[in-house]
């Protein structure tokens, strides 16, 4: 009797507990990943009509054997002249980030993912004050990329998932936190059977989820839906 409970206890354990995720133990299907170029419309949603927000490209090139690059250039309906991207290199292999930059209209950053601390700038262009920053930090995804990781990321039905990533806002979080996989289910989508991938992230407070529709064939995301504070938002890939 008591090798039947501790094996039940065992076991309860294993099923609840949820090992969190970081590049050293991550899997994904690399050799899915290719040289691509992906534009999708960016909508708000209100009272069930629809309002065009702008549009987001973004584009995966190969730089070497090694090393990914994901860039993604927002085009603002209202400011169509401004300058809005974001660029992030990682090993493809496990998404293991090497650098990140993000200009736009508000601030500029730089971030330098060494192996046990963070280093760069960031600029507030409204202030004009700078800071300098170096954060110890180990083990984890950059922020901006790990939405990218999860179209190679094994899907079946039913999967949760925990991931470390690294984050800086000044006026928010620093540091290492987690992103989750909420739910994995299959829907349909324009006539297709798509993953629909339901997540948030601690950069909200776990306030805003995304979820992502990937064509299980390509891996290409499709269309995501946006939730936040009560707010609709979706971006469709037209290209």
């Amino acid at each position: 009797m008591r090798t039947f409970i501790f094996l039940l206890l065992v076991t309860s354990t294993n099923f609840f507990s949820q090992q969190l995720l970081t590049p050293k133990n991550v899997d994904i299907n690399s050799k899915l990943i290719k040289d691509e170029t992906s534009e999708a419309i960016w909508y708000t949603e209100n009272a069930g009509s629809k309002t065009e927000i702008g549009s987001i490209i973004t584009e995966f090139k190969k730089l070497s054997k090694t090393d990914l690059l994901i860039k993604t250039t927002v085009k603002m309906k209202q400011a169509p002249d401004a300058s809005w991207v974001d660029s992030a290199i990682v090993k493809t292999s496990n998404f293991q980030p090497v650098q990140h930059s993000s200009f736009n209209m508000m601030r500029n950053m730089a971030l330098i993912y060494n192996k046990s601390k963070v280093t760069g700038y960031y600029l507030d262009k409204k202030t004009q004050q700078k800071e300098d920053i170096e954060i110890p930090a180990e083990n984890y995804f950059d922020s901006s990329s790990y939405p990218m990781l999860i179209r190679f990321f094994p899907l079946k039905e039913n999967t949760t998932a925990e991931f470390s990533i690294f984050d800086y806002n000044p006026r928010a979080k620093k540091g290492v936190i987690k992103a989750y996989i909420l739910e994995v289910k299959k829907t349909d989508l324009n006539g297709k059977k798509v993953w629909a991938v339901k997540t948030t992230d601690d950069i909200s407070d776990k306030t805003t989820n995304v979820t992502y529709y990937i064509d299980p064939e390509t891996r290409k995301i499709m269309k995501q839906d946006i939730e936040m504070n009560g707010k609709k938002m979706y971006m469709e890939t037209i290209k």
